[in-house]
């Protein structure tokens, strides 16, 4: 298709206006080569709700049509001229975690947007229906768990347990429930009605397309436009919490400690060792695991902790090595508790299953690629992403652009009109051949 076009001003100017619905000022780094925005974007608040209504104006003002389901996910359609066939899908999300950056996600729907707007723009009538989707909370900060939209519409997480997912704003304590649950938060945003019509009925996509930036270094490195991705890690989330006894840091003696701390770090430190000895086993680098939030009770220097909470992420490509990992920790755990007469408590908060790329995408992307004589690697995303919930249901890949020095979920993530114009030329050709089959 010679005649189409990419607007990458229109993109980029779109982009900007997105990042500018921030609970965090602008802010300017005069050691970068370009302004940085910080996005602070939580779902369900104000900015969230902006930034949804911002993208629907710009569908409807495109001549596409708008549905939003009961937990908030948005459907932008290009109606085909056969709208009772399965429809081809791309997308991601608009909500942000604190202090990230503009491009994650939003590059998706956006060049998701302009990949369908360039499409119509050139005369182009699809025989698929062609969708760009924003999923809710697919970041994990407002309710403890990522994918929430994409999850309910996978049928991976029952509705009434969606609903009752409590509340927990990132105030000083990012595990302080507020009271309120996701039933009440969506409620008061406007979206209601039964999360059990969520679901997507069988064979809704034909075929499922995600853009996004990589979210790390490879293609940046290597010098390579693009990534085909060919299946996305297995993510894994727990809660720990460890109860010892506190009391006044000078008073209690170190003999008669039970430092809830001094354990929580001797299980991070167990969380890495079982995490970098399960990559020497098996000679790859695809295991990965994070403690990311760590709450100390009562948190004053000169009083010994009595309860820490953590979160533990950790990923794999294979759901037996993962469980090997925590086998280990769990080793590790008893032995801490006997031996520092502490409690550990564990609430595991999801494990999923790794997602595999439809072959019969993987190899129309490629072709698309090759006629365009653009550079492409196949590789593995290891962030998870909305699609691999889509890839329950329907047929799945996605394609990644590079950004610079792999950085992701900071005020300084970027990438480069030249790739996000070339990643939406290849993700609008690819939805075109799939739409027509």
């Amino acid at each position: 298709m010679t005649t189409l076009h990419i607007n990458i001003t229109r993109l980029l100017r779109e982009l900007h206006h997105l990042a500018t619905l921030t609970d965090c000022p602008p802010t300017t780094d005069a050691t970068l080569p370009t302004p940085t925005t910080a996005v602070t974007r939580i779902v369900f608040t104000p900015r969230d709700l902006e930034a949804r209504a911002y993208i629907k104006s710009l569908a409807e003002s495109a001549g596409f049509t708008v549905r939003t389901d009961a937990i908030g996910n948005t459907f932008l359609r290009f109606p085909g001229s056969d709208p009772t066939l399965p429809a081809i899908g791309t997308g991601s999300h608009t909500d942000a975690i604190p202090h990230a950056g503009m491009y994650d996600g939003t590059v998706g729907v956006l060049g998701g947007l302009e990949a369908m707007r360039s499409l119509k723009e050139s005369g182009f009538q699809p025989h698929r229906s062609i969708e760009t989707l924003i999923f809710t909370s697919e970041e994990p900060t407002r309710f403890g768990i990522g994918c929430i939209g994409s999850r309910l519409l996978g049928g991976v997480i029952d509705p009434a347990t969606a609903d009752a997912l409590p509340d927990r704003l990132p105030e000083a304590d990012p595990q302080a429930p507020t009271g309120l649950t996701l039933h009440d938060v969506r409620t008061a945003a406007g979206f209601t009605g039964s999360l059990s019509t969520v679901p997507l009925p069988p064979n809704y996509y034909h075929a499922w397309v995600e853009l996004h930036i990589e979210q790390g270094p490879l293609l940046e490195r290597e010098g390579i436009s693009l990534g085909i991705v060919t299946n996305i890690a297995a993510p894994a989330s727990y809660r720990y919490e460890i109860t010892g006894f506190g009391g006044h840091a000078g008073a209690l003696l170190m003999p008669d400690r039970r430092d809830a701390l001094c354990a929580a770090a001797e299980l991070i430190l167990s969380v890495e060792r079982h995490t970098l000895a399960a990559n020497a086993a098996s000679g790859t680098a695809d295991s990965v695991a994070t403690v990311g939030t760590v709450a100390v009770h009562p948190g004053a220097v000169n009083s010994v902790p009595s309860r820490v909470t953590l979160m533990l992420d950790i990923r794999d490509t294979d759901v037996t090595r993962r469980d090997t990992i925590m086998a280990a920790l769990h080793a590790d755990i008893r032995a801490i508790e006997t031996r520092r007469h502490i409690t550990i408590t564990e609430q595991q908060i999801n494990a999923d299953i790794p997602a595999v790329s439809d072959p019969h995408i993987v190899a129309t992307l490629e072709a698309i690629c090759q006629s365009d004589s653009v550079s492409y690697k196949k590789m593995v995303s290891r962030a998870y992403h909305d699609s691999s919930f889509i890839a329950r249901v329907a047929p799945i890949a996605m394609l990644f652009i590079p950004c610079r020095a792999g950085v992701s979920h900071r005020p300084d993530e970027y990438s480069t009109p030249e790739s996000i114009a070339l990643g939406t030329r290849i993700l609008a050709l690819t939805l075109s051949k799939l739409a027509n089959e």
